[in-house]
């Protein structure tokens, strides 16, 4: 691959199929504390006084939840929604399930709890180790080929646990300038002579954060991921009733500090995820819509699987 002009040089590199891309998190023991942490059952002790009869209860209400949960999920049409010409498909409520599908791209972000439409996708991302993006897999790995023209690299972002987001680049080639002036031919020749006549550009087509603070917007180093043609990031907290200490304090995004830095987003669209569960269908396109008119204009909320207060 020729010398790179973008923020960054690629060496070349070679995908096995269905790679997956996470950021680096420990060993496996890490993951399975934290796998046991939220599989232990809390102990509570029953009216006899014996703790059996208050855990059954515990674990009726948790699988009774779970189930209303499931058939929300089975009931949820997975139109998706369409961005600069990318069609965008998944679901993402805040604590339940993340699972975000770009299918033209072949990418998945994020597996949630394992859904049919992301499992078609031949490569993976993983933003963090918690249990409703991840289901029950941790891999590493760093930038790397999709395809001749596609490759995707990872940024930081910033969460309660070591987290990454990812832009997916298209690869093309230009002409290098010092030989703009020449005629058709006489690059033919040099072309023929072994002569590296153009550069490879990389330009920013999809970026995910997955979950965040505001902190990853301001960071220099996350420059592609704001100029990227469709962002699709968290806006987990939308309205008064939860301010953004509480946000930053639990390693997410309020929807007003995406109105604080609006200047900074240079995308094209954006596409919004990870609404706490606390919000209904309505909530959610009250909220978006008081968004400034330039950044209403480019922002899409990704509701699959919020119910309507009607419904």
């Amino acid at each position: 691959m020729a010398t790179s002009t973008s923020l960054f040089s690629l060496a070349p590199l070679r995908l096995t199929h269905r790679r997956l891309l996470s950021p680096t998190l420990g060993t496996a023991s890490r993951f399975q504390t934290l796998a046991s942490k939220r599989a232990a059952a809390p102990t509570v002790s029953g009216p006899g006084g014996g703790a059996g009869s208050g855990l059954l209860s515990v674990l009726d209400r948790a699988l009774t939840d779970e189930e209303e949960y499931r058939r929300a999920r089975a009931q949820v049409q997975r139109k998706g929604v369409e961005a600069e010409g990318y069609a965008i498909e998944g679901i993402s409520v805040g604590g339940h399930e993340t699972c975000v599908t770009v299918p033209s791209l072949n990418v998945a972000f994020d597996i949630g709890r394992g859904p049919l439409f992301a499992v078609r996708q031949d490569h993976l991302f993983i933003t963090h180790a918690h249990l409703d993006h991840i289901c029950s897999i941790t891999f590493s790995g760093e930038t790397y080929e999709i395809r001749n023209d596609l490759v995707a690299r990872p940024f930081q972002t910033h969460h309660t646990v070591p987290s990454q987001g990812y832009v997916i680049y298209s690869v093309r080639r230009k002409l290098k300038k010092q030989y703009a002036h020449l005629k058709g031919s006489q690059i033919v020749k040099l072309k023929q002579s072994g002569s590296e006549i153009t550069d490879t550009i990389l330009y920013p087509e999809v970026a995910f954060t997955g979950d965040t603070t505001s902190d990853f917007i301001l960071d220099p180093r996350n420059a592609d991921a704001l100029r990227a043609k469709v962002l699709i990031t968290e806006a987990t907290f939308l309205d008064d009733q939860v301010d953004v200490d509480h946000a930053r304090e639990h390693g997410h995004m309020h929807l007003s500090e995406i109105m604080e830095h609006s200047q900074w987003f240079r995308n094209e669209a954006i596409i919004l995820t990870h609404f706490s569960n606390r919000y209904s269908l309505e909530d959610i396109r009250k909220a978006v819509s008081r968004l400034q008119p330039k950044l209403l204009s480019k922002v899409v909320a990704l509701t699959e699987g919020f119910k309507s207060e009607y419904s």
